[in-house]
């Protein structure tokens, strides 16, 4: 069996802990206080044969769906693999954006899938084309892999394209996965849950990267009913029961999303603001500017950001993610999700590297 690997993961959970920290891409951890009423939800008595009820009906009404088309997961990024489970098998073929997060095809590869890739172009703003994904899908494909926002480069895929995108998905009889961790810190114009547009879709997402509830685990997948079923039966053979001091809390969490909104709307519009000034003095880096936690610049004419990336680290003690994990290693990433007063710090310390000549 050939060996899958995700070599973002690997690096991100073994480098050294950094002085600041700009490559994890989590939203500033809310503390226990932060959630009204945790101390008194935490029980370990509970029952979760097809994921804790109180959660899963917390999630649909949260997205205007029916229960039965949601299923829970550990994270997005089991609701990906499990949603990568249910619907491919060994010989499949998936398409799957570049640049890219890398647990997402590597889940298709450890069910047995092979990988096709199409370009987010830089040069196009990383917008997603259907005609592009049109183009290049085969008589193999099952499943086309996307991020919305785009992991790295945070830019949204507006609810048109993807429309575009589930209809001819549907013709074909191919599902789409969309990864939507990112979608609840798009303060402007935020897209509709693919899933809600055509049954063609599957959304994946969590408490992670927009409430700052990553220790949670809490996420999940949203899909057709006959999908999630499928979906429900993948985690039957994974970890059975989701855990229930856990899901508790994420049901609490849901009963207070809206204020934890407003905290997460309020460190994503400073950053977001510091990021603006940083890019505007340093017109050096080429960067589109993003709509999400996430920016992914490159420095003009480098054709490899690693050198860049580790020296920063070396002489600063400041992470960034260097884009090759992406494929795309002429760029890095940014994150902008840690508190406003880190990220001004890190963004001050990355100017002046890059004023010193030593970049």
């Amino acid at each position: 069996m050939t060996r899958v690997r995700a070599p973002y993961m690997e690096w991100a959970k073994g480098r050294p802990r950094p002085a600041i920290d700009l490559a994890g891409s989590n939203l500033a951890p809310c503390a226990l206080d932060d959630l009204p009423g945790a101390r008194e939800a935490l029980d370990l008595a509970g029952e979760s044969p097809e994921g804790y009820a109180p959660l899963v009906a917390a999630i649909a009404e949260r997205h205007g769906v029916a229960p039965d088309r949601v299923a829970t997961a550990g994270g997005c990024s089991g609701a990906n693999f499990f949603a990568c489970a249910a619907l491919l098998e060994p010989g499949d073929e998936v398409l799957c954006e570049r640049p890219f997060y890398d647990p997402i095809p590597a889940a298709a590869r450890l069910v047995g899938a092979s990988v096709r890739w199409f370009e987010r172009r830089v040069e196009n703003g990383w917008q997603i084309d259907p005609e592009t994904i049109a183009g290049a899908l085969t008589a193999r494909t099952r499943v086309v892999l996307l991020s919305n926002p785009h992991n790295p480069s945070g830019v949204v895929t507006a609810s048109e394209r993807l429309r575009a995108i589930g209809a001819d998905a549907e013709r074909r009889g191919i599902a789409v996965l969309v990864d939507e961790v990112y979608r609840d810190v798009v303060l402007e114009d935020r897209p509709a849950p693919a899933a809600t547009l055509s049954d063609a879709f599957v959304s994946t997402s969590s408490l992670t990267k927009s409430y700052g509830l990553a220790s949670l685990r809490c996420g999940w997948a949203i899909a057709s009913p006959e999908i999630a079923r499928r979906i429900r039966r993948v985690r039957d053979l994974v970890d059975v029961w989701a855990p229930i001091p856990s899901d508790r809390l994420s049901t609490l969490a849901f009963r207070h999303l809206d204020a934890l909104a407003e905290r997460a709307a309020a460190i994503v519009r400073a950053n977001r603001a510091a990021a603006a000034g940083f890019f505007a003095a340093h017109p050096e880096l080429e960067v589109v500017p993003p709509t999400a936690t996430l920016a992914f610049p490159r420095h003009r004419g480098v054709a490899d950001a690693t050198p860049f990336v580790d020296r920063l680290f070396a002489e600063t003690g400041i992470a960034v993610a260097p884009g090759h994990f992406f494929g795309a290693p002429a760029h890095f990433r940014i994150a902008l999700g840690a508190a406003p007063e880190i990220v001004a710090k890190g963004l001050e310390g990355i100017g002046r590297f890059l004023e010193s000549g030593r970049a």
